[in-house]
Formats: C-alpha cells, structure tokens, sequence
C-alpha cells in the first residue's frame, strides 16, 4: 500500500513538473491560427456548456415577440454582431475568419433565448465575444435576443428592412456625442415602455 501511494505522488509530480516545463518554456502556442488539441477543445466547450447553462437557467424570460423590441434589437444586431455572427445569405466577413473558436452563424442557427441573453450579456473569456452587458442595460440586451430568435430563415430583404426600420440607437448617439452618459440598467429605454427583468445574481467571479 506504501508502495503504490509513494508511485503515485512521484506520478504526480513528474505529470506536474512536465506541465511547468512545457508552459514555462513557451511551448503551447497560443495564436488564433493555431487550432486547440482535441481533448483540450472537448474539456473547454464542456466546462463552458455547463458554466452557461448553470446561470442562464435563473434567467427570466421577457415577452420577445413585442414588435417594437424585435427592430430595435435589429438595429442593435447590425450595429453589433453581425460582422462576427453574419447575416442571412452572408457567407463570411472580414474579421470572421480570423476568430478562433469560430463563431456561430446565428442566421442559419438557433439558440436558447436565456443562453444568448446570458452569453451576450458577460461574453466568453478567450473567445473573442465581449461582455456587452459593460456598456449596454439589460434592456437592449433582450431586444438583441428578440430579433436572433427570428434571424434564422429571415431572407436577405427582409433582415435589410427590418434594420433600415429600427428605431434610433439613444446609446450609441450618447457615446457619438461624448458626453460620458451611461445606459439606463433598469430597463426604462426597452422600446414600447416594456418592464425588463433583470438578471439574477450571486455568480462567483474567477
């Protein structure tokens, strides 16, 4: 018993010792363009999965079907997703093929709303996709989640129009302007007076 427990502590420290070695003389590359190791793909989207899923599932739903929230997260989506999440009939942009992971096309795929809130919201660290929750309140956040429920199977007209009608983005034109104003958190700007829920907290920060 002594025996096999003093293998296994030097099994231990020679895999730990090897880790150091490797990451301490730089040998893992870390570009973009340098694909990830299967097993290390595999473990990463699993830890992720599992990370969203355990907070968007406090999430509460709005009503996403209101019109007026629907076109102002159209304007919202052009503005800020599609050169990385395309458009329908849009092949590829020119940042796309620079990302690594690869994002999805959110044109031709569907998601859980509570997820795209959530994912939206705090972004993915060492992904690419920034925490839009910092600069945006929750309530253009549900309005972008409106408008990707019905990007899938929207025709190329139909996505241009709905984003030539969107209302005019009050965010955008206060950071344009300069005047260091804030967004709103409570959900006041939502389009059509709607009543925001906020998302509930008491996530651990790492």
């Amino acid at each position: 018993m002594t025996r096999r427990l003093g293998m296994a502590v030097l099994a231990a420290l020679v895999l730990f010792g090897g880790i150091l070695f490797y990451v301490g003389y730089g040998f893992y590359d870390v570009g973009a363009d340098a694909p990830h190791w299967e097993i290390t793909r595999k473990v990463m989207e699993t830890v992720r999965n599992r990370s969203i899923a355990v907070r968007a599932g406090r999430i509460e739903l709005p009503d996403l079907e209101d019109e007026q929230l629907v076109l102002k997260g159209a304007g919202q989506y052009a503005a800020m997703c599609v050169n990385c999440h395309l458009a329908p009939e849009q092949s590829d942009s020119e940042i796309r093929p620079g990302l690594y992971p690869k994002p999805p096309n959110l044109s031709e795929q569907r998601f859980d709303p509570k997820t795209v809130f959530w994912v939206t919201k705090h972004g993915l660290k060492m992904s690419g996709m920034p925490a839009w929750g910092l600069g945006h309140d929750d309530a253009t956040i549900w309005s972008i989640v409106a408008f990707v429920t019905k990007l899938p199977g929207l025709s190329a007209e139909h996505y241009k129009d709905m984003v030539a009608r969107a209302p005019p983005d009050e965010e955008m034109e206060s950071m344009d302007k300069g005047d260091g104003k804030k967004p709103e958190k409570n959900g006041k700007k939502a389009g059509a007076g709607m009543s925001m829920p906020t998302e509930q907290k008491g996530e651990h920060k790492h």
